[in-house]
């Protein structure tokens, strides 16, 4: 009897060493391509050449399925029999389904999803091949009762893709990217009906009396959130300030730079940018909040759920900052900038970049809470 308890510990100890080592090497290899999207690599034209149309083919697949609502098309592309190419598959599944749910509560339909995508970088090794590549995709949507009048969005994604080579074939072994609706995919049901009645009742709202520093602030965000209206600034950041995107996230950075320099609201001693680095209050989500608040530039709108803040979101203006608490944190920020043919405001942040994006979309989990800031020009 001692022995087989013994050896029932001994077992227990055992599994649970197992599963740590597992999640630190999920973890170590997560980390590792993450490093990789950042990383400045020499590119190679031959094999850029040979892998654009290969990409081409996986984005446009995937885009079609996304706008059909049928993950089955492309399970084909995986390498369903490994685990990471199962993840990859399973992942767009769900990010396919939270997508059409977050439709429905609009009391909307995407009617075009298309993308511009630009390789990076191509490694070859062995039967696999590593590509690294960024990708800018437009969803174009129009509500249910005002059909014809087309919303178009930009979100910008950045990837490192493993692709198994086989004879006359490329399956997708594995899949790395920061995805805009990541915090959204848990299975949940939209509260569709309430949402969705009182968005349909709305009218086009109309900034023509925006005063000029409010503005000039959504031009820069416009011009620098990575996946604006001007190509030639594509996947580009203000070059000026340091990408913190490899350092935990880059969308504080991204919102003061906004206030700043199309804003003109002035440094502080403690929101302050100098020789390549913020402060804490200039970088950070939760203490760029806190600063806004607590100095007077900002003001509290209203904060919480979702249900409890969707009325009071047609009072944000361009210029205004929406920020996004997860577990009791600020994990993010966006800066507004227009609304779409309801009035439904927008926003563009970085990381992961967005241009003219509906506040809430891939910010649908019940958990999360939102604070409304006016922010005083």
């Amino acid at each position: 009897m001692v022995i087989v308890i013994r050896f029932k510990r001994f077992l227990a100890v055992a599994l649970l060493l197992i599963a740590t080592v597992c999640v630190f090497l999920m973890l170590h290899e997560k980390n590792q391509y993450e490093n990789l999207v950042y990383k400045t690599m020499p590119v190679s034209s031959e094999l850029t050449e040979v892998y654009t149309p290969v990409i081409k083919n996986i984005i446009r697949a995937r885009n079609k399925a996304m706008l059909d609502n049928d993950a089955e098309s492309i399970k084909f592309m995986y390498d369903t029999v490994k685990r990471y190419g199962i993840w990859a598959f399973e992942h767009e599944q769900k990010k396919i389904k939270y997508l059409h749910s977050w439709a429905a509560k609009q009391g909307a339909k995407f009617t075009d999803i298309d993308s511009v995508f630009k390789i990076r970088w191509v490694k070859e090794k062995d039967n696999k091949a590593t590509i690294n590549f960024s990708e800018i995709t437009e969803y174009a949507y129009e509500y249910e009762n005002k059909q014809g009048v087309l919303n178009r969005l930009r979100i910008a994604t950045y990837h490192v893709m493993d692709i198994a080579v086989e004879p006359d074939n490329f399956i997708i072994a594995k899949e790395w990217y920061t995805d805009p609706f990541e915090d959204s995919l848990s299975p949940q049901s939209l509260n569709t009906e309430d949402s969705k009645n009182f968005i349909l009742s709305r009218e086009e709202r109309d900034f023509s009396g925006l005063n000029e520093r409010r503005v000039k602030a959504v031009e820069y965000a416009d011009l620098y959130c990575a996946a604006g209206p001007d190509e030639r600034y594509f996947f580009q950041y203000n070059k000026n300030y340091k990408n913190y995107n490899s350092l935990g996230g880059d969308c504080a950075n991204f919102a003061s730079q906004v206030l700043y320099e199309g804003g003109k609201f002035k440094k502080t001693s403690v929101w302050n940018y100098y020789k390549n680095d913020g402060s804490q209050a200039w970088v950070n989500a939760q203490s760029f909040k806190n600063f806004l608040v607590s100095s007077g530039r900002g003001s509290v709108i209203v904060y919480g759920t979702y249900d409890k803040v969707l009325k009071l979101s047609y009072k944000l203006l361009p210029g205004d900052i929406i920020a996004y608490e997860k577990k009791g944190k600020v994990v993010h920020i966006s800066v507004v900038t227009g609304a779409d043919s309801r009035g439904y405001s927008l926003v563009n942040c970085h990381n992961t970049d967005r241009y003219r994006v509906p506040w809430d979309l891939g910010w649908s989990d019940k958990g999360i809470k939102f604070w409304f800031i006016r922010v005083h020009y």
